[in-house]
């Protein structure tokens, strides 16, 4: 076997393993994800990633996005091999947060973020034994002033191919891809919603601003605005789509939202949404919250 084709074999090993690990998930138990920014500052606490690890353990946690920095990437990489190994230990995934707000334009921009996640696939050569399992994306044009307003989605389908190319980075490496969206790219057409959904096989539905602490609401009331909330735009996202290759969503809500009433409300999401097939399960924002 010649050298180029034992590398193209490995390649397609890693890819189909990739596959098959994005199928074990939508079949297994739901999702309980979280984020973790500002991952440098947060593991310069002594026994910091025990201390996440134990936190994630007490609030049924089973995956973290950890930000990491460009600038910085290589000085931390101790710290998150140590850290990815703890979590590793309690059965708890890891992906890797990259952040943009430009990445749907093509050149100096997505060229960043590709690198960026480059740079993942060979820390996970370096540390075969402590590696990412996955990206995750936090790509949002919607914040530059040209995006936004209501129906405003003239960036959907260069934010269609960050992902993409992204993914060709990541799954040859045998990591999965995940991308951060806001409903407003739910209300887009069969053919948006289409772009979007195939371009990546895992989405989290930044699911905001439903309640906060000071509404006036009741739990109870809460509580039924998450079920039905949730229900609504996993209806209104997989209208007219069938088929394989359409992404699952997990959905997140926040604790400026919810204050103490938030892992209740996350559980009224697997009670509203657990026999839906494209539910994949809910995420929390942030574990930096619970530093304050």
């Amino acid at each position: 076997m010649t050298h180029a084709v034992y590398h193209g074999s490995i390649r397609a090993a890693m890819s189909f393993a990739a596959l098959l690990l994005t199928a074990f998930l939508a079949a297994a138990a739901p999702v309980h994800g979280m984020w973790v920014w500002k991952s440098p500052d947060v593991f310069q606490v002594p026994r910091a990633a025990e201390k996440l690890t134990d936190f994630c353990k007490a609030e049924g946690i089973n995956e973290v996005y950890l930000s990491i920095s460009a600038r910085s990437f290589q000085s931390e990489e101790p710290a998150l091999a140590h850290a990815i190994g703890v979590l590793h230990h309690s059965n708890i995934r890891v992906e890797a947060l990259l952040s943009s707000t430009e990445a749907d334009e093509p050149g100096k921009h997505r060229d960043s973020v590709v690198q960026h996640a480059e740079e993942i696939v060979q820390f996970n050569r370096k540390h075969p034994d402590v590696s990412f399992d996955g990206i995750h994306l936090d790509i949002e044009p919607q914040q530059r002033p040209e995006n936004k307003g209501p129906g405003n989605l003239r960036f959907l389908p260069g934010l269609a191919d960050a992902f993409r190319a992204v993914g060709a980075v990541a799954r040859p490496a045998g990591m999965t891809v995940n991308a951060d969206i806001q409903n407003k790219l739910l209300k887009g057409t069969l053919a948006e919603r289409r772009m979007l959904l195939t371009a990546v096989p895992r989405v989290t539905l930044m699911m905001y601003e439903l309640s906060s602490p000071g509404d006036g609401d009741r739990a109870e009331q809460k509580a039924k605005k998450v079920e039905q909330s949730s229900r609504n735009f996993l209806a209104m996202a997989y209208e007219g789509l069938s088929g394989s290759g359409v992404a699952s969503m997990s959905i997140a809500l926040r604790t400026p939202d919810y204050g103490d009433l938030l892992r209740q409300m996350l559980e009224k999401l697997d009670d509203a949404n657990g026999g839906n097939a494209r539910y994949l399960g809910w995420a929390r924002h942030s574990y930096n919250d619970s530093l304050k």
